[in-house]
């Protein structure tokens, strides 16, 4: 008797190919345009998790230099905004398939806690931007001692 491993991956990608179906009958388009417009498209990933004193951003930016990249705070929002240029155009050799994506970015990132902007730190290592945002004293839980009478 065989064994059958599950892969929930099928599923999902099989889910896509029928959305994909679906927006195709109602806007045909070539398949090759629209990966180009695709292509064009990025954004980089983003992690978002709390600690005691801070709340923390990091987020993927491969390949760029920290003078492309771009951190302001607005209200309560963290802008992450930059541009990943291409290192060099190569006219000699033919591509077989070209996914890494280049351009301008801008990410919006709601910051759920009031934060010190004043204490905003920001790193940049191996392609990992790492922002901490320390959250004002009003936001951090506060412990409550319970009294016995």
């Amino acid at each position: 008797m065989a064994i059958v491993k599950y892969d929930p991956w099928r599923d999902v990608l099989s889910l896509r190919d029928e959305i994909d179906r679906l927006f195709e009958d109602f806007f045909p388009v070539k398949s090759s345009e629209r990966r180009d417009y695709l292509s064009e498209v990025w954004a980089p990933a983003i992690d978002i998790y709390e600690t005691k004193d801070d709340v923390v951003v990091k987020a993927e930016l491969p390949g760029m230099s920290k003078e492309d990249i771009k951190i302001n705070i607005v209200d309560n929002s963290l802008i992450i905004e930059g541009e990943k240029k291409q290192e060099k155009e190569v006219k000699e050799e033919n591509y077989y398939r070209v996914e890494r994506r280049y351009g301008a970015f801008r990410r919006v990132v709601e910051i759920p806690v009031p934060v010190k902007t004043e204490n905003v730190e920001a790193t940049y290592k191996d392609g990992v931007l790492e922002i901490k945002l320390p959250k004002k004293e009003e936001a951090k839980p506060k412990e409550i001692e319970v009294k016995v009478k």
